[in-house]
């Protein structure tokens, strides 16, 4: 009798011993898939069996009990994490687990550009495929309401930066996230304004911001742009800048900017309204932000290109511009052909730009009996190089008072 007890126990002992064994060496095999990858989602709240059932129905061959218990067995069933997986072919049952575990859910990414507009940004977000369109089809003023700023408007409101999301995320979580980013970036750039600013909130200083970011075409100019703007800010004069104009005509911009279209008054025409538009124009970066609040020391008014993407800044119209280079003012994002036409003596046509010449095709030849065509912000007594006096074809008389900076009679 005590022989046969030892004999069962024996065999008993080595099933067992032969039954770890074997699950020790599963554990290690990889795993059959249906596919080159499976992709899987654990949803909040399920259970170990379900998630292995999940793995099966994902298209991993393997019996959903095993793996079950593979789970309650390793004693980290409890540990895993809901999210969206995707699980490569070659993973093994213990590999399996261990991310799971770690929560190492599959990551993309969305980048939303500096200087690029709301519109931009959305359109961006609908072509992730990884991203679920909870706004699409929404307004821009449904989806401030969704998002906790009901009556704002959006642009501008979010930083340009790549962010990454797990995919099924929804695309509510990720405009969520830029617009608080945006938040602590405007706090910390209007914590550290400087006395030169004539911006006089945060709102301002972002609107300014995103003109900073779209007249820029190198970095290092940053500073000098905004110094301009806000010298002409505090001046009284009108900023007469494109994108702004540009921002405001919406679709109807066809890549020509025409001078009808700086006549046509509208909110965002810099031309015909004086000060700050209304909102912001575009998505300005960290560069700008600071730039907005802590203009270069300077009295420049304006600036033209060298053609190196660079500018030169002046404070008077009639400084001499860099040797061979026509006077032109940079506008980063857009190809586009100047179409106003400078001051020209009688009888002589005004020579315009033709696509694909130089190194920018918005620009006009010197000419005698022919004035320059200037770029820029227009000065106080009126002698606009690019001014509503220039596009009119008449000069305006002067204005009492002339600031330094006007050119002399």
């Amino acid at each position: 009798m005590r022989r046969l007890v030892s004999t069962i126990f024996l065999l008993a002992a080595l099933a067992v011993l032969g039954v770890g064994g074997w699950g020790l060496w599963w554990v290690h095999q990889p795993l059959r898939f249906a596919g080159p990858t499976a992709d899987l989602s654990i949803e909040p709240g399920t259970l170990p069996r379900g998630v292995a059932q999940a793995v099966n129905d994902a298209g991993v061959d393997v019996q959903p009990q095993l793996l079950y218990w593979w789970f309650r067995v390793s004693g980290q069933g409890r540990s895993i994490k809901a999210g969206s997986y995707e699980l490569e072919a070659g993973i093994t049952p213990f590999g399996l687990l261990a991310k799971l575990a770690r929560g190492e859910e599959t990551l993309r990414a969305v980048t939303l550009v500096e200087g690029w507009t709301f519109r931009q940004f959305r359109s961006a977000l609908q072509k992730e495929e990884g991203l679920k369109p909870d706004t699409k089809g929404l307004a821009d003023e449904a989806v401030m309401t969704l998002l906790g700023r009901q009556g704002v408007h959006p642009e501008g409101r979010f930083f340009p930066d790549t962010y990454n999301y797990a995919k099924g995320s929804s695309d509510v979580a990720v405009l969520r996230r830029a617009m608080r980013a945006m938040d602590r970036r405007l706090t910390a750039a209007w914590a550290q304004r400087s006395p030169q600013a004539v911006v006089k909130t945060p709102d301002e200083a972002l609107i300014l911001a995103s003109i900073v970011e779209k007249e820029t075409g190198k970095a290092a100019d940053r500073p000098f742009v905004s110094a301009v703007f806000n010298n002409r800010l505090r001046a009284g004069m009108p900023l007469q800048t494109d994108p702004t104009v540009i921002y405001g005509m919406g679709a109807a911009f066809d890549g020509n900017l025409r001078k009808k279209d700086l006549l046509a008054d509208g909110p965002w025409n810099t031309y015909t309204r004086p000060g700050l538009p209304p909102t912001p124009i575009a998505m300005p970066g960290r560069a700008s932000l600071f730039a907005a609040v802590q203009p270069a020391p300077s009295q420049a008014l304006y600036f033209v290109a060298r053609g190196d993407g660079s500018s030169q800044f002046s404070s008077h119209l009639d400084e001499p511009h860099p040797p061979g280079r026509r006077p032109v003012h940079p506008l980063r994002g857009h190809r586009r052909r100047r179409q106003v036409q400078p001051h020209r003596a009688p009888g002589r046509r005004a020579a315009r730009a033709r696509p694909g010449r130089g190194a920018d095709a918005r620009t006009w030849r010197h000419a005698p009996g022919r004035a320059v065509a200037h770029f820029g912000p227009e000065p106080a007594d009126g002698r606009a190089h690019r001014g509503l006096a220039d596009v009119r074809g008449t000069a305006r008389p002067p204005a009492a008072g002339d600031r330094a900076g006007a050119r002399p009679r």
